[in-house]
């Protein structure tokens, strides 16, 4: 039985320097387990996994899914 939840991609596109997207664990025990740093501009292209439960992002930045669009804020106050 396939898990819908691991082919769901999301799109973060940079709106400024130094955005951090960072994918969370699974499990009892949410980790960090993986960063990128994303420069203005720059685009990354994420997939829930088996191993990732989470994708957080810090910084001003376009995140795009299945469900629709959403902007994150800048970091700097």
């Amino acid at each position: 039985m396939e898990n819908k939840t691991i082919n769901e991609f999301v799109v973060i596109k940079a709106l400024e320097d130094s955005v951090n997207v960072i994918g969370l664990t699974r499990g009892t025990d949410t980790k960090f387990h993986h960063s990128e740093k994303l420069d203005s501009g720059e685009v990354m292209i994420a997939q829930f996994t088996e191993h990732t439960s989470a994708i957080k992002v810090r910084g001003a930045a376009k995140i795009y899914t299945a469900y629709g669009e959403v902007e994150s804020e800048s970091k700097k106050g």
